[in-house]
């Protein structure tokens, strides 16, 4: 037994196997809600929930948000907002990658990602993220409806040409 062991620590509580400790017992779902109003119903009748998890100290991560007022939302519910991280994405694909890994880093309680309707891919690939997380991980879909195309087009040409540049003085 000695020669098995060699210098690992001689205490049984630091030979847990930290992978085996916090398996989930049931896997975690990623909700897809499809929104009329940007997701400011869909997020309001989250605070509550939020607002428990962000006290539990890990980040609850909002990905591409648009400015529907979710700060005072957020803070009004009772969300620590030392606990919001948020990622501003340039397109969906960016936007999946951001949830993917916010939802399986393990330093989140909870995802909440804006985005275009998904497809059957992006679903499954979705499916797969939620077997090996413990958050919450919510997609709002349809979140940029009510633009035009041609807004929507602006904005995007807008971001492209931005990105060419350094920071602005």
């Amino acid at each position: 037994m000695n020669n098995l062991m060699g210098n690992a620590p001689r205490h049984p509580g630091l030979w847990v196997d930290i992978n085996t400790q916090h398996k989930p017992t049931q896997h975690s779902t990623i909700a897809t809600l499809s929104s009329r109003t940007q997701g400011k119903h869909e997020l309001q009748a989250l605070t509550p929930q939020l607002a428990r998890l962000s006290q539990q100290g890990q980040w609850v991560v909002l990905i591409s948000p648009p400015n529907i007022g979710y700060k005072q939302m957020l803070a009004d519910a009772g969300v620590r907002m030392d606990r919001i991280l948020l990622v501003h994405t340039k397109d969906e694909v960016e936007a999946l990658w951001a949830m993917e890994k916010a939802l399986t880093s393990g330093t989140s309680s909870a995802v909440i990602s804006w985005t275009q309707a998904l497809d059957a891919r992006d679903c499954r690939r979705l499916q797969l993220v939620a077997k090996s997380t413990q958050a919450l991980g919510v997609v709002i879909e349809e979140a940029n409806r009510h633009l035009p195309v041609t807004i929507l087009a602006e904005q995007d040409q807008g971001c492209r040409q931005t990105s060419l540049f350094g920071s602005l003085h």
